[in-house]
């Protein structure tokens, strides 16, 4: 089974026609930004579907963004042109599923396409349970790798199923959802597909959740299935770091998959942050224990160090965690309309 399916629910979509009428740049719609506000959350209240909205708006306002991200409190921003639209009034009847693993706020999940329809995914978020990672404080506050690392597993799974691949959250948590905070609350109660205790011991955990990724992959023995794999690096040194991938040595998929996210995010840096060299790279690391003993074609990504300042800007952020998972999943739509 996929993540669990809590409930199907139908309402009307209304389509929409874009109207342009030659109207320029200069007549967009703007709005000042509150203080809390961040992009996503702006487009919402602007009626605009943030996900869609949110590549041209930072296009309109990249003058105008802190680390070509963020927003200025008190400043005008221009929005998208998705809001100068005429309504028609048909309508047609969408299909929503609700997932209660992604909590009350983001369990609806609404299909985008059908693009990865017939892949399988296998989503594991590193440490949980008795092994929180690394840890840190911020603001007085402890917070530890494994809460971050799966809210952003949990916002990719939405986004593979919302393109209509079957995707398997291997580590889980059955209260934590999808969380818009920047302080995760630490807990200990993450299983292991479907409902196994963790290990505490190192080797055991690993084993664990390579057993279970094995045993799923015999099951759709035939279909498309790739597992990624998702850590917060904690380096010792505190660096500052970009986001990064492995795969294994002798796995021309997982080399494929890996590198299609790593382009992904080339992309993203040089139409966002142009001033801003990319460092991140994708490279072989057999020797770690869930690339080398896994089945399914792979990639192991790092998402940023919690122990760093900078990094932490990119973690704690929750649209910065949303951002990473769309970009992750544009990669991985990349890499399966190329198999």
């Amino acid at each position: 089974m996929s993540v669990f399916k809590f409930r199907k629910s139908f309402f009307f979509a209304v389509v929409v026609t874009v109207v342009f009428n030659g109207i320029a740049q200069e007549t967009l719609q703007t709005v000042v930004a509150e203080k809390g506000d961040g992009i996503l959350s702006l487009l919402r209240k602007q009626g605009v579907n943030p996900y869609e909205g949110y590549d041209e708006f930072i296009s309109l306002n990249i003058d105008n963004l802190r680390d070509s991200t963020h927003l200025y409190e008190g400043r005008v921003y221009k929005i998208p042109t998705v809001l100068n639209t005429k309504v028609e009034t048909k309508t047609k009847d969408v299909t929503g599923i609700s997932y209660a693993i992604f909590g009350d706020k983001y369990a609806e999940v609404i299909s985008q396409s059908t693009r990865l329809e017939g892949a399988v995914y296998y989503l594991v978020s590193g440490h949980g349970g008795p092994d929180p990672g690394a840890m840190t404080t911020y603001r007085g506050k402890a917070i530890a790798e494994d809460e971050y690392a799966y809210d952003v597993t949990l916002r990719l799974a939405k986004e593979l199923l919302s393109h209509g691949a079957m995707v398997y959250i291997i580590v889980r948590d059955p209260d934590d959802g999808i969380r818009d905070d920047r302080i995760l609350e630490i807990d200990r109660d993450e299983v292991v597909y479907p409902d196994k205790i963790i290990p505490l011991n190192q080797v055991a955990r690993l084993k664990q959740r390579v057993e279970v990724v094995n045993e799923l992959y015999r099951k759709n023995k035939g279909k498309y299935q790739r597992l990624i794999v998702t850590h917060v690096d904690s380096r010792s040194k505190g660096q500052n770091i970009d986001v990064f991938f492995y795969h294994h040595e002798k796995s021309t998929n997982g080399k494929k998959l890996a590198e299609s996210i790593h382009k992904t995010f080339q992309a993203k840096y040089k139409k966002y942050q142009p001033n801003r060299t990319y460092e991140g790279t994708f490279e072989d690391r057999s020797s770690l224990y869930l690339v080398k003993k896994t089945h399914p074609a792979m990639t192991f990504i790092e998402i940023g160090n919690i122990t760093n300042k900078k990094d932490q800007r990119r973690i704690l952020d929750y649209e910065n965690r949303q951002a990473l998972a769309k970009w992750i999943s544009e990669g991985v739509l990349l890499d399966y309309e190329k198999k």
